[in-house]
């Protein structure tokens, strides 16, 4: 069979990126029997899959996205005889017919608490374009039950047309990080283990609920001294756009900035908890990386954090400082309670699989292609 994937987003850094060069990787390795034509929107990135036999990288300039999706992808797709099409993101070629599939990773836009954070002409065209695409694609993922279920009671996608497939963390999550490499990571970014870590952009501030992190952390340092580092591209902005210097306690806040793929399992198996009270996310990243890490997690009772932290975590109201400042304690006080969460991350992380999840896709892929 030959499958093409559409790679337009394999650079990007956030989830979405995660997932597209992930999934491509492990789909690769699943299915040797077939031949995968991988499409890149930058030429640079060719080689990406040197490794595999049974890649064929193709460079298609990005430009325009929409002219890529529905122009150029619709020539390489009848050029290079494709049984099926995967974009790994939100749209699909109309012009395939229903040999193509896509993934959800969201459905924010159409929710009344998160859709500011899209500006209304974005909100307008997804609403209008995402229940073609879906109708129009031969088969749809999500990322999560949520996603699906939200897709399904606001545009009116029938249920049998959206599969739910989990992904995983990346693959550096997989591998045990010994004592030295951990110290040699925290000396990297001036840290000492114990501490409160999180997650942000200096771009999603809103989205990740930064302001609530910070008052949580008030609450709860006012209790018990404690140090939060925050990690993220951007991040050290935040120290003057929240005037955190005249807080009173600025000093046991620290900012990362960008941390390396690399380093992110040193700095999670080194923090007493990982703190994530974000607003709303279908598939956060981050909470599989905590699991995996065996982090304990203090996160939202909302949407897709819920559903991946399930019993491992210690869930809050994230419009309630207070509720996630309580959350916190506990798991600092609580030597037995932290016992307790590692050892339930340790299981449920076993439910976020790249090989499961290529398999998964695999199957639809080769469905759609038969047909």
């Amino acid at each position: 069979m030959r499958i093409g994937v559409m790679l337009r987003a394999f650079e990007e850094q956030g989830g979405v990126g995660v997932y597209t060069r992930n999934v491509t990787r492990h789909l690769l390795r699943a299915a040797p029997q077939h031949e995968f034509f991988l499409y890149f929107g930058r030429r640079q990135d060719l080689g990406a899959f040197a490794e595999f036999g049974n890649a064929v990288e193709r460079f298609v300039p990005l430009g325009n996205k929409a002219i890529w999706d529905q122009v150029k992808m619709p020539i390489r797709f009848y050029r290079d005889r494709l049984d099926a099409l995967f974009h790994p993101k939100f749209t699909v070629p109309l012009l395939c017919g229903r040999r193509s599939v896509m993934v959800l990773h969201g459905a924010g836009w159409f929710i009344p608490e998160t859709r500011h954070y899209w500006s209304r002409t974005t909100r307008l065209y997804t609403r209008m374009m995402m229940p073609i695409y879906c109708r129009r694609a031969g088969a749809v993922l999500s990322v999560s039950e949520i996603t699906r279920q939200e897709f399904c009671r606001r545009l009116g996608v029938p249920e049998s047309k959206i599969t739910t497939v989990y992904f995983a963390p990346g693959e550096q999550f997989a591998h045990p990080v010994d004592r030295a490499g951990i110290d040699q990571v925290l000396g990297r970014y001036g840290l000492e283990p114990g501490f409160i870590l999180t997650l942000t952009g200096g771009d999603r501030a809103e989205r990740k609920n930064f302001a609530t992190i910070l008052e949580a952390f008030r609450i709860a340092h006012a209790k018990r001294p404690c140090k939060l580092v925050v990690a993220g591209r951007g991040c050290e902005d935040f120290r003057e756009r929240y005037a955190i210097p005249d807080s009173g306690y600025g000093a046991d806040i620290m900012f990362t900035g960008w941390v390396d793929q690399q380093d992110l399992p040193a700095l999670y198996r080194s923090a007493a908890l990982f703190l994530y009270p974000s607003n709303m996310e279908a598939f956060p990243i981050p909470i599989t990386e905590a699991l995996a890490s065996e982090t304990p997690i203090v996160t939202s009772d909302a949407y897709g954090l819920r559903e991946l932290a399930g019993d491992a975590a210690l869930l809050a109201d994230p419009s309630r400082p207070g509720d996630v400042a309580n959350a916190m304690q506990k798991i600092l006080e609580n030597d037995e309670l932290r016992e307790d969460l590692r050892a339930r991350a340790r299981l449920r992380s076993e439910r976020f699989d790249w090989g499961r999840c290529s398999r998964e896709t695999l199957e639809i892929l080769e469905a759609v292609g038969r047909r």
